[in-house]
């Protein structure tokens, strides 16, 4: 009887994998012991199944919950059997956590605008040649003083201000672009420091074009984690700094803008659905500025050769953000058992519009139902999702509950898709 209470007293608080459940996590757990035992073995030990834990959370992140769990083990003292009874107060198990939403959006782009005409007196070519190929009439461009940060922080206050709140509720900050204001301390930096953010982290993400998509991505695990509940993303690019304005297969293509999204906690459903993301590094050669880095530090040589700016094979880059935008918005709408007849709208990456017109005839979606805005921005790298989700939103085109399918494909390659129910 004595080794029975001493047991009854080691289940009530058991030792292994305790920590993994808090009592803040708001789960009840009960755990009832079935013991076997040898009365003449004094030292007999119960505790709960070694990976009780993981079982449990590989059954919520299934969807099939068991209302216990059973384990039996036999060591050298005792056979025993131990049940847990689990009670779910919420459904935010840890990796199945509460749902998250977008909650607010804010854009900036500067003043100043480039035309096709303007480009006309600069380079060889003409607006004709600039729409048929690329589909854009005129580009906004940063003046001398502007900086991607500046820009970024423009943005990140209107999202701030259209949901109501201050840079010191934010918990994480995430720059997504190509052109930081310099090397080290990262934009993000910056940016914290501008919007009075004292409580925040955060980090640049550099992904090229798909780094809005590989943003929304990372915040909103960060959300679905339980460890931060205000997670403002970030896409900003300030392209004509590194653009050669007498290369004309490159200087007709780029703009400057920048957009933010604010992601929360969601109490309703999960306005999150899902992601895919690659990266294929045999492409690298394909789109990059080759100077300025480890390999190719700045000097007299870089700079006359013109190597801290874009270089672009545009066929290479055509043909495979082509498929691969395809191929991943297929996979994803598959893995969710959604059809593109499912998602009100498509909103691409805006690079060329002839790429975003090839994935909607692939995909089979009707052009009414895909957002191009490139002809008033050009390519704006990382704000051009946000851009154009603005764009939508303004225009009545996306409204609260539909699904939106955003996709892009960067330098590196990378390659991105997010399915999202819109949540305001």
């Amino acid at each position: 009887m004595d080794a029975l209470r001493r047991s009854g007293q080691r289940v009530r608080d058991p030792h292994p994998q305790g920590s993994l459940f808090q009592t803040d996590l708001r789960i009840g757990i009960r755990v009832a012991p079935h013991l076997h035992l040898d009365l003449g073995q004094r030292s007999a030990r119960l505790h709960p199944p070694e990976h009780a834990c993981i079982n449990l959370f590989r059954c919520g992140r299934s969807g099939r919950l068991p209302n216990h769990i059973e384990y039996w083990a036999l060591d050298e003292h005792l056979l025993r059997k131990v049940t847990w009874s689990v009670v779910l107060k919420e459904t935010d198990l840890p990796g199945v956590m509460s749902g998250v939403k977008i909650s607010s959006l804010g854009c900036y782009v500067p003043p100043a605008v480039l035309s096709n005409h303007d480009l006309e007196k600069m380079v060889e070519t003409s607006d004709e040649w600039i729409l048929q190929r690329v589909g854009i009439s005129e580009r906004h461009i940063a003046a001398a003083d502007v900086a991607t940060s500046d820009m970024a922080v423009e943005a990140a206050r209107a999202a701030l201000a259209q949901r109501g709140i201050d840079g010191s509720e934010l918990d994480a900050i995430l720059v997504c672009t190509v052109t930081p204001d310099m090397m080290f301390p990262s934009t993000a930096c910056l940016v914290q420091h501008q919007l009075g953010a004292k409580h925040a982290w955060g980090f640049d993400l550099v992904a090229a074009c798909s780094g809005f998509v590989y943003g929304l991505t990372t915040a909103a695990h960060l959300i679905k984690a339980g460890t931060h509940k205000k997670v403002l993303v970030i896409g900003a690019d300030t392209m004509s700094r590194i653009i050669d304005y007498t290369d004309r297969n490159t200087c007709v293509l780029f703009g400057d803008g920048a957009g933010a999204m604010l992601l929360e906690p969601s109490e309703d459903e999960d306005a999150f659905i899902g992601f895919l993301n690659e990266i294929d590094g045999a492409g690298g050669d394909y789109l990059k500025m080759p100077a300025g880095g480890s390999r190719m530090p700045a000097s007299a040589d870089t700079v006359s050769h013109h190597l801290h700016y874009v270089k672009q094979d545009g066929q290479q880059v055509f043909k495979y953000a082509v498929r691969k935008m395809y191929e991943v918005c297929t996979e994803l709408l598959n893995r969710h058992n959604l059809t593109i007849k499912d998602v009100k709208l498509l909103i691409p990456h805006q690079a060329n519009r002839r790429i975003i017109t090839a994935i909607a005839e692939r995909l089979g979606i009707d052009c009414e139902r895909v957002i191009i805005n490139i002809d008033r921005y050009g390519n704006t790298t990382g704000a051009t999702i946000p851009l154009a989700t603005r764009d939508a939103i303004e225009s009545g085109k996306l409204k609260k509950g539909d699904i939106v399918l955003f996709t892009a494909v960067g330098a590196g390659f990378t390659v991105g898709a997010n399915l999202w129910r819109w949540a305001y």
